[in-house]
């Protein structure tokens, strides 16, 4: 699985939170391509399909191999004239998303993504947000469903040469540990559980995924905008407001940074890819000043004293392998 060392977040550019303008969304598109970025993540759940078509279209001018995509499945898009809100985060009308993890729906939510991508195959194809975080007391008969139906229709669509990859999309160790002994996985999206904030909440994953050969695409890695900001913590984490306790242990981040004249935003980039289970970390991105700013993140030197000193204060895991 050959990726760039940042990917494009495509849940942005589907309207997450507030609408973007369509030239906003193809200028990051095109200027993330200019930047050196090669690989794109999208799902149909990311503006219950704008996403895509925003992927689609802009990539569309551009060499089929020069890229590389990945959508996800799990979730079926119906038309909806009653929807007016956002009860999903999108800021979308008229439709709406409904889990579906079967075997027939895999297939269907698949040829509905290429066509809104306007490709003919997909680099990696993600399960999305199976797990207890997600369905609570149904998780044992989506993780069923998952194991039995739709893992087994994205293998099938991967030993057809229609997927390169195959793998889950979630927020959360404990369903990846639970899937990782009994199916063949390739990679792996974490959103959130391995970054600057927190790395705990994934080693057990790490190390198995490390032991396996499954790769790790780092997602959220500002943990939904707690650490996105050079002047100082956000307001939110996982997408709700943020305790005053992780709050306080950003606080800490960010004075160690100014310590060291580091951008805190960064440091959040760079640090996941330390790990030899990553291959590449991806940043949502909602116009080109946004995609500006990553890429420069990425490529921002920082001195090897910031980790040991986020190491000392205890910030850093122990376990956790340090940039170099």
């Amino acid at each position: 699985m050959s990726v760039s060392p940042l990917g494009f977040g495509g849940a942005p550019v589907g309207n997450l939170y507030a609408p973007v303008s369509e030239a906003d969304a193809r200028a990051a598109i095109e200027q993330a391509l200019t930047r050196g970025i090669r690989y794109f993540d999208t799902a149909p759940f990311y503006g219950h399909g704008l996403s895509e078509e925003r992927m689609g279209r802009t990539l569309a001018g551009h060499p089929r191999a020069s890229f590389v995509v990945s959508t996800k499945v799990g979730r079926l898009i119906f038309g909806d004239d009653s929807r007016h809100a956002m009860p999903d985060g999108f800021a979308v009308q008229g439709s709406r998303a409904v889990f579906d993890y079967s075997r027939d729906a895999v297939r269907r939510s698949f040829e509905s993504s290429l066509g809104r991508l306007r490709i003919d195959y997909v680099d990696i194809l993600y399960l999305h947000d199976i797990g207890r975080m997600t369905h609570g007391e149904r998780h044992p008969e989506v993780l069923r469903m998952a194991l039995d139906e739709a893992l087994p229709a994205m293998a099938a669509l991967r030993d057809s040469g229609a997927v390169g990859a195959i793998g889950l999309g979630v927020n959360e160790q404990a369903v990846c540990l639970e899937v990782l002994p009994r199916f063949d996985l390739d990679c792996i999206m974490l959103a959130g559980r391995y970054t600057l904030l927190e790395q705990r909440h994934a080693a057990e994953l790490m190390q198995q995924a490390q032991d396996r050969d499954v790769r790790i695409v780092v997602a959220g890695p500002y943990n939904s905008g707690l650490l996105a900001n050079a002047a100082g913590p956000g307001e939110t984490y996982d997408y709700a407001p943020v305790d005053e306790s992780l709050r306080a242990q950003a606080r800490r981040i960010y004075e160690d940074c100014a310590a060291e004249q580091v951008d805190v935003g960064a440091a959040a980039l760079q640090f996941p890819l330390a790990h030899p289970a990553v291959a590449c970390v991806v940043a949502g991105m909602r116009n080109g000043s946004e995609v500006a700013s990553a890429v420069q993140r990425m490529e921002a030197q920082i001195p090897a004293a910031l980790w040991e000193r986020l190491r000392h204060h205890g910030l850093v895991d122990a376990s956790a392998v340090l940039p170099k």
